[in-house]
């Protein structure tokens, strides 16, 4: 019997990551892992521009990756970017990139969407999930944390500290101090001041960290002695006078030491020194799952149609009062114009539905230009198993719902299959303007290069004087940005008064 695999590509600021699952049942066994330490972090300049060297070293393991890779369909490999790339200003050439030397598409996750996967890696490997846990990961450029209960996250957080940009900043060249140490974990402190008071009142049963720092960490102090097991305080203070005596990493003569880790040691010492002291934290669990294991469960739940994203679209239905009903009419009335134009578009359906069910989020804000408001929710709110690309692509298919095309392709940078979902979604709109149950005005929908033809018959818009304008206007809105669209009513090309 053969099992499906599926993928998961980490590409975190200081390592990408590969791994590679075997499907049994609600199952995934770890198949295979590569992991190619990149540094990516390192190369992000004072301006957040990222340099070429960086750059050259993520794509000769992406290339890795991908040959390992081959043979995967898109739907069995997911990979995701992290801080570097979220803060990265010439983020978008390095993953046009990226992708080729892959061969599969590239999320941008944001830090709460980041911590969120940790969180279901690591919860998945626990034995009992069900108390309160405190989870944390020091990445390169980013630390993320989480409360969760069970499978649950209850709080999520992603603050920017991370092992490559502290080391860069408070020990360069590896140089190691007492000032330097007290000055990177004041400045973490003040980073944690932001969630410490929450996190607190919140309380937690175990604290697990996950990912590089901690097993480096992990390793050090109990191959030397430091601590009979785990990350603990008086380990902590051993491992400290150990970096002092050396005064650089690069001289610390202690086993356990990767090569890998030295230039990121000191970095992320200090962070998780500043973490312990401001959680008051004496004992830490070292995860083995974190970022990818994440990945690969949510992708599990994806094939088993637990997609989270269809959770957090009702979730934002509900938060922000969305006419239930409306937006079903909507959103099955695109639907059925895809499939005439478009047809076995799963994804493009898929997403078109989100939008439809997303596109007046905006009314609970203001009634006026309610488009662009929900525009901005969707493009700026947290959303859970989204990624930035995602909801980039949702708001702008929500803001061409209605208005000016234009104003679309000024803010975003639409895919040419998308214009199709948008005009989908326009022609709803316009056929469930009375808000109510009524038949609506059957149109057919058909797409030809460069452009689009909606045929519609005479005698359904004989008292229906509101639709066959709107019908007509949109004409001249696909006019302005270059896209035909034709209205056919009969085989005539334009409406009768």
């Amino acid at each position: 019997m053969t099992h499906e695999l599926i993928a998961a590509v980490d590409l975190g600021s200081n390592s990408f990551r590969l791994i590679i699952g075997r499907v049994e049942g609600d199952q995934i066994f770890a198949q295979d892992n590569l992991k190619e330490a990149v540094r990516l972090a390192a190369g992000l300049s004072p301006e957040r521009s990222l340099g070429q060297v960086a750059q050259a070293r993520g794509l000769v393991a992406l290339r890795k990756f991908g040959e390992r890779l081959r043979g995967f369909e898109p739907g069995q490999v997911r990979a995701v970017a992290t801080n570097t790339l979220r803060v990265a200003r010439n983020a978008g050439d390095f993953l046009a990139h990226a992708e080729r030397a892959l061969g599969f598409p590239i999320e941008v996750v944001a830090g709460r969407e980041e911590a969120r996967l940790i969180y279901l890696g690591v919860v998945q490997a626990l034995s009992d999930p069900s108390g309160q846990q405190l989870v944390f990961d020091i990445g390169g450029g980013s630390t993320e944390f989480v409360i969760g209960r069970g499978f649950e996250p209850i709080a999520l957080e992603s603050l920017y500290m991370g092992c490559v940009s502290y080391s860069l900043r408070f020990f360069p060249d590896g140089f190691v101090d007492k000032q330097s140490l007290r000055e990177a974990e004041l400045a973490a402190q003040r980073e944690l001041d932001t969630i410490v008071s929450s996190y607190r009142r919140l309380g937690w049963d175990l604290a697990f960290a996950s990912s590089g720092t901690a097993k480096a960490i992990t390793d050090i102090l109990e191959l030397n002695g430091f601590s009979a097991g785990g990350i603990t305080r008086s380990g902590m203070n051993k491992l400290r006078q150990a970096l002092i005596r050396a005064g650089n990493v690069s001289r610390l003569d202690l086993a356990g030491i990767r090569s890998d880790r030295l230039p990121v040691l000191a970095g992320g010492f200090a962070i998780l020194s500043a973490i312990m002291t401001a959680l008051s934290l004496d004992e830490i669990s070292f995860s083995e799952t974190a970022l990818r294991e994440g990945v690969l469960h949510d992708l599990l739940g994806r094939h088993a149609h637990r997609d989270l994203r269809d959770a957090t679209v009702e979730s934002f239905m509900r938060r922000y009062q969305v006419d239930m009903a409306q937006a079903e009419r909507v959103a099955e009335t695109a639907g059925a114009l895809l499939n005439l134009a478009r047809p076995g578009d799963e994804d493009g359906k898929r997403f078109l539905g989100w939008a439809a069910r997303l596109h007046e989020l905006g009314m609970s804000v203001a009634r006026s230009g309610y488009h662009r408001h929900s525009t901005y929710i969707l493009a700026n709110a947290d959303m859970p198993g989204f990624s930035r690309q995602e909801q980039n692509r949702l708001a702008s298919l929500v803001l061409g719902h209605r208005g000016k095309l234009e104003r679309v392709r000024q803010q975003f940078a639409l895919a040419e299959d998308d214009w199709l979902l948008i005009l989908c979604l326009r022609l709803a709109v316009i056929l469930h303007r009375s808000r109510d149950e009524g038949e609506v005005v059957p149109l057919v929908l058909s797409a030809e290069r460069g452009g689009f033809i909606v045929e519609v018959g005479r005698d359904s818009l004989r008292d229906r004087p509101l639709t066959a304008a709107l019908l007509e206007e949109e004409e001249a809105q696909w006019e302005a940005i270059a896209i035909s669209l034709q209205l056919k009513v009969e085989g005539a090309l334009a409406l009768e008064e």
